[in-house]
């Protein structure tokens, strides 16, 4: 009788204890270790599957007693057990990896620094209203692992980070899209773009030319790396700048797309999209071409595309108070995202901005602050460096150190026409939870109004 193969998994969060149930499934024996506290409802996920676990150490005694490892993607490929463990020749591997073992489902997977979330979800949008058999996973939702245990699906769309896509090594993706590559978690990579570049373009690893790569021709990052590698799988590039060679095209104000496998080209109005901004023509385009690509209708893309509602805290429009408009764009937790956000605004703009700083580069945002921005309130503990970059183009900065105090303080300076935005470009870990916990005091502090 064959020996039961021992699996450790390292972090039990969503990503740890969905791997720890599908190895459970598939025979494992399977220990959890977390060296923080577990949640209860993952406790709950582990014990009613008689998974053992533990918090608030790693017994080194018994992760090395392993014949396989999955590291969760929060814990550093450098950290000292997962040297251990490669030193001791222990396999180490992903809970996407492990999943993508067990399935023969379709993947459409989603990189980039910024826009992952807002494609992933809108992909997916329109797969379950072409009525495919489609999950959605990776950084969003349940795990994919479990998905894979529990409700297998014929197509799985993945939110895929740089930290997740680091252990990939067999795992095949169909349609992988590289939206954009922006400095982001550079520490890290040893403050190296080279190597942030290299951990998203795992994406492609495994891809022949029955495949395909949806990137966006107008990031220089992403051409550059294209056409060094010179990937195997076949590529369609989208462009809101150029049209000639593009799949995917923005012309006479109307997006256009197509894939040239003798399949009619989808037209339609950019006034008639859901998500406003220049940053989410590009995400609709990158979504419409991985649809055209398994066959899914011009008419249900061009349903979708103007139906679809983003989620919460990605420019979630929350209350319009005495004609001030309050939008929550808590997510943008890096200087792109800002940007972003800050370049779909039409009206005049309060920007609530602030926190825990990423080594950002604020000039990034000067132009557009000096278009759009009236005023700026800096939601954190230290906020100097906001005050140093729009001091000389927005005389009207301050400082507040909650979301209540943020909100009043920008109402007080509006007026009807303008708008009120969240969208901090820093981390949330100095006056918050999460970027959730932010978004959400946030939008209370705006119906309390």
């Amino acid at each position: 009788m064959a020996k039961q193969k021992r699996m450790v998994i390292l972090g039990a969060g969503e990503s740890g204890t969905g791997a720890a149930v599908l190895a459970h499934q598939k025979g494992y024996l399977v220990f959890v270790s977390d060296s923080g506290t577990i949640a209860d409802d993952y406790k709950q996920r582990l014990t009613g599957k008689n998974i053992e676990y533990e918090e608030g150490r790693h017994s080194l005694d018994r992760i090395l007693a392993a014949d396989e490892l999955i590291r969760s993607p929060g814990i550093p490929r450098d950290a000292d057990v997962i040297r251990e463990a490669e030193e001791k020749n222990i396999p180490v591997t992903s809970e996407i990896e492990f999943a993508g073992r067990h399935t023969d489902a379709t993947v459409i997977g989603i990189t980039g620094t910024n826009g992952k979330t807002t494609t992933t979800l809108l992909t997916h949008h329109i797969l379950r209203k072409a009525g495919l058999n489609a999950g959605i996973a990776g950084n969003m939702g349940s795990s994919f692992a479990l998905q894979v245990a529990g409700a297998p699906r014929d197509y799985y769309v993945l939110e895929l980070s740089s930290f997740q896509l680091e252990d990939l090594r067999e795992f095949h993706i169909d349609i992988a899209l590289i939206l954009n590559i922006t400095p982001d978690h550079l520490d890290r990579y040893a403050d190296s773009m080279a190597r942030y570049t290299d951990a998203k373009f795992r994406i492609t690893r495994n891809q022949g030319p029955n495949d395909a790569l949806i990137y966006c021709a107008d990031d220089a990052v992403v051409s550059s790396a294209i056409e060094e590698r010179a990937p195997a799988a076949r590529t369609y590039a989208y462009s809101i700048s150029k049209t000639e060679g593009m799949t995917g095209y923005i012309s006479d104000q109307h997006l256009h797309i197509n894939t040239n496998h003798n399949k009619k080209a989808l037209r339609m109005s950019i006034f008639e999209l859901a998500l406003k901004g220049k940053h989410n023509l590009n995400n609709s385009m990158a979504a419409g071409i991985a649809a055209r690509l398994i066959d899914i209708k011009n008419e249900v893309i061009r349903e979708s595309l103007s139906d679809f509602e983003n989620i919460e805290h990605r420019l979630e429009k929350v209350n319009t108070v005495h004609g001030i408009e309050f939008i929550n764009d808590s997510k943008a937790t890096n200087v792109n995202s800002a940007w972003y956000a800050l370049e779909s605004m039409e009206q005049p703009v309060i920007w609530i901005a602030g926190g825990i700083d990423k080594g950002n580069d604020y000039s990034l945002l000067r132009e557009l602050v000096t278009q759009k921005v009236k005023a700026i309130i800096c939601m954190g503990k230290d906020n100097k460096k906001i005050h140093k970059a729009f001091k000389d183009i927005v005389p009207d900065i301050m400082d507040v150190e909650s979301a209540i105090e943020a909100v009043r303080e920008a109402y007080s300076r509006g007026a009807k026409g303008d708008v009120v935005l969240l969208s901090p470009a820093c981390a949330s870990f100095d006056l918050f939870k999460s970027y959730e916990d932010r978004g959400r005091q946030f939008k209370a502090a705006v119906r309390a109004l």
